[in-house]
């Protein structure tokens, strides 16, 4: 045993009950498998039915309704409504079928003066052409939008790219869960490096958002990565990790050149030997489930400061052993799971949820947790979430 390491006899259950104890909430622990989550109609389906609607109670408006009263706003509105909503094509149809029921409208019943009809008509057609013209710019904003998409996701696959489904004898699962559905990447990272000291691994949360925290997030993956293949011991992995971190804050501008930090949590599983090996820094403990569904929270019992921060303080890092049985998962997250919080500002309990739950496989703890999660929190995450997964199989 390495000196300062302890042994799997100091980490502790979650929440300190014993198997078998009742749960404060009965049933969590045995509680079926989630519906699926049921389709949501898109907001605009519903809305594009309104331009005929309009059109319909327009000429119903002009038929009803004595000379004085004019259907113009009708008949101006749907092509207005339609042209953020709709293609080019079903914008000028709008346009042409606003305009003829405006002339339907004159040619109906009752005596309309011919200067009422063509200033109607010419209302309806300036309306129709500024319609047009909305529609041209919403188009060219939505291209634009997923093109901006289609770049984040490209620098997500190359910043984090999903690891193999199995990496020196163990499988592997990690998930990427954005606070916004629309965003692809933020301050959370997750990597996974083989090695000859074993298979590494690096859950983290970098501080901050923006394109900052994306670059710290590929400073910090680049230095494991090359850390993770050569540095004899964790703890000096984590060390380079430190001064990497220091060369960037000094080309970062501003309060994150003085206040940015990364929590981080480093694991090591050695070839065959059935243990893993933990340096904690700042970050949420991670989890050990075993496969009779028994949770342990691996605790460091001396907290170390986040990456990026030795200007307060530097004292040698303390790795954690522990053992690593066959059938058994290994979890480390990022606080976005932990910190999920639903309408009563109640956190997700992710050690009482796991109790006593077994699961197929690394993918399946993982897709089912950030289902949870978001419907914990229902649906609006306040934080982006990393999420991996090793299981000795």
């Amino acid at each position: 045993m390495r000196p300062g390491e302890v042994e799997e006899n100091t980490c502790t259950r979650a929440g300190g009950r014993l198997p078998g104890d009742p749960l404060s909430d009965p049933g969590l622990g045995d509680e079926p498998p989630p519906l699926p989550r049921p389709r949501r109609l898109d907001p605009r389906v519903p809305a594009r039915a309104l331009p005929a609607l309009l059109i319909a109670a327009g000429v119903l408006y002009g038929l009803l309704t004595p000379e004085e009263f004019t259907a113009v706003p009708f008949f101006s509105a749907a092509p207005l409504i339609a042209a953020p909503l709709s293609s080019l094509r079903t914008t000028v149809l709008t346009g042409l079928t606003a305009l003829a029921a405006g002339f339907a409208v004159h040619a109906g019943p009752g005596t309309h003066p011919a200067v009422a009809a063509v200033t109607d008509a010419v209302t309806i057609a300036t309306v129709a052409l500024l319609a047009l013209a909305i529609n041209r710019v919403v188009r060219l904003g939505d291209r634009r939008l997923a093109s901006a998409r289609e770049v984040a996701e490209a620098a997500q696959r190359a910043v984090l790219p999903e690891p193999a489904a199995r990496i020196g004898g163990f499988e592997i699962a990690a998930r990427y869960e954005a606070a916004r559905r629309d965003a692809s990447i933020g301050g959370d990272l997750y990597a996974v490096q083989d090695s000859p000291y074993g298979v590494r691994l690096v859950v983290g949360d970098v501080r901050g958002k923006g394109i900052g925290a994306v670059a710290a997030v590929a400073v910090v993956i680049g230095a494991f990565r090359e850390a993770a293949e050569h540095a004899a011991t964790l703890e000096e992995v984590a060390e380079r990790l430190e001064r990497a971190l220091a060369r960037e804050g000094t080309r970062r501008a501003g309060i994150d050149a003085f206040e940015g930090f990364t929590t981080a949590v480093l694991a090591e599983l050695p070839h065959g030997d059935g243990v893993v090996r933990l340096v904690n820094r700042g970050h949420p403990p991670p989890l050990l489930l075993y496969a009779d569904g028994t949770v342990r929270a691996l605790t460091t019992h001396e907290p170390a400061l986040p990456l990026g921060m030795a200007d307060l303080g530097r004292w040698p890092d303390r790795s954690l052993q522990a053992g690593f049985p066959s059938g058994a998962t290994l979890l480390l997250h990022t606080d976005g799971l932990s910190e999920a919080r639903d309408g009563h500002g109640r956190f997700y309990d992710l050690e009482r949820r796991l109790d006593g739950r077994p699961f197929a496989d690394p993918g399946a703890l993982l897709d089912r947790l950030a289902t949870e999660a978001r419907r914990h929190s229902g649906g609006g995450m306040a934080d982006d979430m990393a999420l991996l997964a090793v299981r000795r199989p």
